[in-house]
């Protein structure tokens, strides 16, 4: 568990993959068995993003503990709206608002795993 607390790239390998799979899930017809199974590993990687996150957070929260802690709280709220748009898509339900929620989300995420000490040195 040690290599994968003290680099970012399982974490980011995981994101990538979960958002490629939610966009490709959420691009199907609702309903459909590929659908649902496109969801299901939708949820699969939800949990990997949230344990290498949350082993990342565990590892590095003492350098700046307030940053760190926000951009938790950000994943799970980006991780949140994307289950929120597929589950209410499913439903024939408005998603408009999940998907800008997602998209807000997200970017501020990134930004602050950008930011931080242990991301790349972008800003």
């Amino acid at each position: 568990m040690d290599a994968l607390s003290n680099t970012t790239h399982f974490h980011i390998l995981t994101w990538v993959v979960g958002i490629i799979v939610f966009i490709v899930a959420s691009g199907m017809e609702p309903g459909t068995k590929n659908r649902k199974i496109m969801h299901m590993v939708a949820r699969l990687f939800y949990v990997l993003i949230i344990i290498s996150g949350a082993l990342l957070f565990f590892a590095h929260s003492g350098i700046d503990p307030m940053l760190y802690g926000i951009k938790f709280l950000f994943g799970l709220l980006t991780v949140g709206m994307m289950e929120m748009v597929l589950i209410r898509s499913q439903k024939n339900k408005d998603v408009k608002m999940f998907w800008i929620l997602f998209v807000v989300f997200l970017l501020v995420t990134m930004f602050l795993g950008l930011k931080l000490p242990v991301g790349f040195d972008l800003f």
